[in-house]
């Protein structure tokens, strides 16, 4: 990739579009660095869903894609849901035919509500048929801070009622639908089509989605859980950014270190990765 002083993007609503070579492409949108489209060598659709109802405008993160959360998972702390990251405009740092680095650091509105400087990288590499989406945490500050983060992948399906996920069985979780209360996954396959929400703790290192026609593998590192939810019709019915059939054409399964903080010392380092292999 080329290296470049980084530099905020004239409009950070306007997407970053790279191709590789191989015919691989991704769309990425420099507000929030938010993963847009991946569309894989020799395939002709995006693989993340996208709602068409999103809204594209400071302050809300657009539905779909991959938003980044950082430094705080959902509400579980007193930041705004899932962070601030999501809804700030990043700096181009490095691009490439198939990959760029997108860079954020602290400033006057994050220190206002987290009083910590920080870095925040998140790489994007494709080739043929694989993403790669990793984020690095710095702490460029002279204290220590926690902090909880994700890649929240919202992934494309045919029909979520013939969507299959592999690779959970006997794994513990936190169901947010059910009174938040730990169960252990039984059912293999996942099947799904109903209501989910969940946090498996000390998820596996790689899954597989399953579709009548196609498959899709996730792997991730770094990251100590795998968060699993779709709204199905009745929460769908109260998110003004999504159709009311969207439910159907999604899953997110997503790659965090949610429930347990992760604690970086002055000039430690942290990475996560989530991998994404089409099939």
């Amino acid at each position: 990739m080329s290296q470049a002083a980084p530099a905020p993007c004239s409009d950070p609503f306007q997407p970053l579009r790279l191709q590789g070579a191989d015919g691989a492409s991704l769309e990425l949108l420099p507000y929030g660095a938010q993963l847009l489209s991946w569309v894989p060598a020799g395939e002709h659709g995006n693989r993340l869903f996208l709602s068409p109802a999103a809204e594209y405008r400071h302050g809300v993160s657009v539905r779909g894609g991959i938003p980044v959360v950082f430094p705080q998972f959902s509400g579980h702390g007193p930041l705004p849901k899932h962070g601030f990251a999501r809804v700030q405009p990043w700096a181009l740092e490095q691009q490439g035919p198939a990959g760029c680095r997108m860079r954020l650091r602290e400033s006057p509105q994050t220190l206002a509500l987290w009083p910590h400087p920080f870095e925040l990288r998140l790489d994007l590499a494709m080739q043929a048929n694989r993403l790669e989406a990793a984020l690095t945490v710095l702490n460029t500050g002279s204290a220590a801070f926690e902090f909880t983060a994700a890649l929240h992948s919202y992934l494309q399906v045919d029909d979520i009622r013939q969507t299959r996920l592999h690779g959970l069985q006997g794994c513990r979780y936190l169901d947010a639908v059910r009174h938040r209360e730990y169960h252990v996954q039984q059912q293999e396959p996942l099947q799904l089509g109903e209501w989910i929400d969940r946090i498996y703790v000390d998820a596996p290192g790689e899954l597989r989605l399953e579709e009548p026609a196609r498959r899709l593998r996730i792997r991730q590192e770094g990251f100590t859980d795998t968060v699993v939810w779709n709204p199905a019709a009745g929460l769908t019915a109260t998110l003004a950014d999504m159709e009311p059939d969207g439910w159907l054409r999604m899953l997110c399964v997503e790659a965090g270190s949610t429930l347990a903080p992760v604690r970086l010392a002055p000039g430690q380092a942290w990475r996560g990765t989530q991998i994404l292999i089409a099939e």
